[in-house]
């Protein structure tokens, strides 16, 4: 299985430092070029590589970790998804001023779905801090939880896999537009809760 992240800011460097730290091969991309992710890729090793926007949306598993504002633009003319999984890790604010953006009424993960026909997209991985998600997730004598919702089975058994290998505890939440709506940020009651799973 290919994995990518799309993205490069807190949200993706934490999500390719957990998966480093796993020993879990990925690509990183962002809108500057893999040149510019050189001192990255330096610090995280052998396991992540950096490439186009266009190479990481051809992984299995592709990471979104894109500012709300630049999410359209970052997708824009990429291949056919195929029916490849999309995890969502993005929340509906504005940087760098943290506003939220009108959606509405819809929840985030639908509007960012919408972006990606053919892709089978999956919220998870967006309601930690960066500098949380990138910390050891064994604490306090369990794991951290991670959060995961989606309409796809499939996708959502493939992305609890990576959660548990990544040594997280993931709990299901549904679908994408009821569990995402209680995952996003803001407006949902579980961003930034730092639960830790004792089983």
């Amino acid at each position: 299985m290919n994995i990518s992240i799309i993205g490069a800011g807190a949200i993706g460097s934490a999500i390719a430092r957990l998966l480093s730290r796993a020993g879990i091969a990925a690509s990183i991309a962002n809108s500057r070029g893999p040149a510019s992710l050189a001192a990255l890729t330096a610090e995280l090793g052998p396991h992540i590589t950096a490439v186009s926007v266009e190479e990481a949306a051809k992984a299995d598993v592709v990471f979104l970790a894109v500012q709300w504002g630049r999410i359209a633009d970052a997708v824009r003319g990429l291949p056919a998804w195929n029916g490849r999984i999309v995890i969502d890790a993005n929340n509906a604010i504005e940087a760098p001023s943290f506003q939220a953006v009108d959606l509405a009424g819809r929840a985030s993960s639908t509007v960012v779905a919408g972006l990606l026909p053919g892709a089978r997209v999956v919220k998870a991985f967006n309601h930690l801090v960066a500098a949380l998600l990138a910390t050891d997730p064994q604490a306090e004598g369990g794991r951290r939880v991670l959060f995961y919702s989606g309409d796809d089975a499939d996708a959502k058994q493939t992305v609890a896999k990576l959660i548990e290998q990544l040594g997280y505890a993931g709990i299901d939440l549904g679908t994408l537009d009821g569990g995402g709506r209680l995952a996003q940020f803001p407006g949902g009651p579980l961003p930034v809760l730092n639960l830790v799973r004792h089983a």
